[in-house]
């Protein structure tokens, strides 16, 4: 209710000021009537006592070139690399909701297809900014059908580092590097989350 309240001073106030300023007639109505519907739309929708959900203070945002180690662990010019790049562009203008839909449809497509579970995981978490079941379970099911495969497990230890959860991101990472050809044109993006999350 005091939202409410300000909101209507606040409007009267403009009011007033649009008045002293000699605005009269249709402008002044034009004005007015929008000042009115803004209010009518706030005593309507506005939900000023909703508690807010600040991120976690230990949570880290990575700057991992998420398509780069894309396309180094699971290649390009596959069905994956589409499916991918298009979720991709609908991330970049902020559509990740979109950007799940697509990778939906991609395991749909193609539900053995470990690098589809990895893109639907990607975009899962991306779109709720933590790691959520939903995402779990994809990044779960890329490891079951690629077990020795890095990319399940690295990006499952992103988005766990976005989460906050950064000791259980560097253990899977720890454990993809271990296994890691020294020659991998992967590793160095590994190599960088580990030392990453290693700092103090």
């Amino acid at each position: 209710m005091t939202g409410l309240v300000i909101v209507v001073l606040l409007a009267a106030g403009i009011a007033v000021l649009l008045w002293a300023l000699k605005l009269r007639e249709s402008v002044l109505t034009l004005a007015a009537a929008a000042l009115a519907l803004g209010c009518a739309g706030y005593a309507i929708q506005g939900r000023p006592g909703l508690g807010g959900s600040p991120r976690d203070p230990q949570a880290r945002m990575i700057p991992v070139p998420l398509t780069a180690a894309r396309k180094a662990m699971m290649g390009q010019f596959t069905a994956a690399d589409t499916w991918s790049t298009i979720a991709e562009g609908f991330a970049a203008r902020g559509q990740t909701e979109g950007a799940v839909g697509v990778m939906r449809s991609a395991v749909r497509a193609r539900p053995t297809d470990y690098a589809m579970w990895v893109g639907l995981g990607n975009t899962l978490a991306d779109h709720s900014r933590t790691l959520t079941p939903a995402a779990r379970f994809a990044f779960a099911r890329a490891d079951q059908l690629a077990p020795h495969h890095p990319a399940p497990r690295f990006f499952m230890g992103l988005a766990l580092a976005r989460s906050g959860q950064a000791d259980q991101a560097l253990a899977l990472w720890r454990e993809v590097l271990a296994e890691a050809p020294a020659n991998a044109s992967w590793r160095p993006y590994v190599e960088d989350g580990v030392l990453m999350l290693s700092a103090p």
